[in-house]
């Protein structure tokens, strides 16, 4: 058997696997299986389409209902362009912090988890205890659902769901759900000197990216519902993050890419935004093809994350909040795989060490003293499975 790690050292190994989105998580997967199968913990795993990544689960435990599953993504953003003073991939202490990709969002969590599992399968259990690992949850939690799909087909139904995502140990019960087009613009290339008798497919963005920070505008000056008054800012928000396209100064850009997200807070429905957004491309097809019939939009969804509400009488939430003894009400903007647990069933909330803010920042770090409280909160999670 070898050696039981301490949640410091877990993190230690975490970190050094630059399991970057774009990249494949299979080293830390293929470590974190090894790892748990030496302390006689088996582990199911779940695959990609094109087998460079993989989701993971586990359980430890009685076989019965009633479980606290951890949930946890491997995925961490990109380190390219950051002015970072330490080695994003080697954990590193300084003035009581743990400096690494990762720290905060959410490998600290994760080596707590791991941590606990192990800790879990040397205690009296009377409810289990269960971990969940995805991949690609930074690019739109599109890992989430197959893995969310495989546990519950494989696993005891937990009966409370902890996302470890950096909230201060806060319990946080809701936040905003998001969705994503991939928008294709096809314009013509003219001569730029008769650009009348083209179409640009710039231009043609440029009027719906236009669209966007109007209705942004009317959102905000807009009241509030009661559901959505808590959240900063408290409205549906649109942006395009990525754009490229167009070939020379001086032709009518014939392409156009960009990427087009929507941050919808909690009582209104993703699905009538969805609809406001095609109706308003189908209206930009039509002018483009009364100037030329080859021109067009198109627009692909690449994500889509349910939002995450607060449940009546919860089972997460009255768990989170006996371990941490928060009872404050805290929401966030941001996503998590938490709205795909809660949209497939399972009493969800969030609450995690460490602070967003130091998320995807450069020399990303957790304080010491926060990773000591995560640890509390599990070590008192592993009593409150063992009564």
């Amino acid at each position: 058997m070898p050696d039981r790690l301490s949640a410091r050292a877990l993190l230690d190994r975490l970190v050094a696997f630059p399991t970057v989105s774009r990249d494949p998580n299979l080293p830390l997967i293929d470590w974190v299986e090894g790892y748990l199968a030496g302390h006689g913990i088996a582990c199911g795993r779940i695959w990609n389409d094109d087998r460079r990544k993989a989701g993971l689960y586990a359980h430890v435990g009685p076989p019965v209902p009633g479980a606290v599953l951890l949930s946890g993504h491997t995925d961490v953003v990109p380190v390219e362009g950051q002015d970072w003073t330490t080695d994003p991939w080697t954990l590193t202490e300084r003035d009581g912090r743990l400096y690494g990709r990762g720290t905060a969002d959410m490998k600290g969590f994760v080596a707590l988890a791991l941590w606990a599992l192990v800790e879990a399968a040397g205690r009296p259990l009377a409810r289990p205890l269960q971990i969940a690992l995805s991949y690609d949850e930074e690019v739109g939690c599109t890992g989430a659902p197959p893995l969310i799909a495989a546990l519950r087909a494989a696993l005891p139904p937990a009966a409370a769901v902890l996302v470890g995502e950096p909230t201060m140990l806060k319990v946080v019960t809701a936040h905003k759900g998001g969705m994503g087009f991939s928008t294709r613009v096809r314009g013509v290339e003219v001569h730029s000197s008769i650009m009348d008798r083209g179409v640009s497919a710039i231009h043609e963005a440029a009027e719906i990216i236009a669209w966007a920070n109007r209705v942004n505008a009317e959102n905000r000056d807009r009241p509030p519902g009661p559901l959505a008054a808590a959240f900063d800012p408290p409205w549906t928000t649109l942006h395009v993050g990525q754009i490229a396209g167009g070939t020379a100064h001086n032709i009518t850009a014939g392409h156009c890419r960009f990427s087009f997200d929507f941050r919808v807070v909690p009582g209104e429905r993703m699905e009538d935004w969805a609809e406001r957004y095609r109706a308003l491309l189908a209206e930009r097809t039509a002018a483009m093809r009364a100037v030329r019939p080859e021109a067009g939009v198109t627009a692909e969804p690449y994500f889509r994350l349910p939002p995450l509400e607060p449940e009546e009488g919860g089972a997460a939430e009255a768990l989170a909040r006996r371990l941490t003894g928060d009872n404050g009400r805290h929401v966030v903007s941001y996503g998590t795989e938490a709205g795909h647990f809660q949209a497939r069933g399972f009493s969800t909330v969030v609450v995690g060490p460490g602070d967003i803010a130091q998320a995807h920042q450069p020399d990303e770090y957790i304080t010491l003293a926060q990773f000591a409280a995560g640890e509390a909160f599990l070590r008192r999670l592993l009593d409150d499975l063992c009564a």
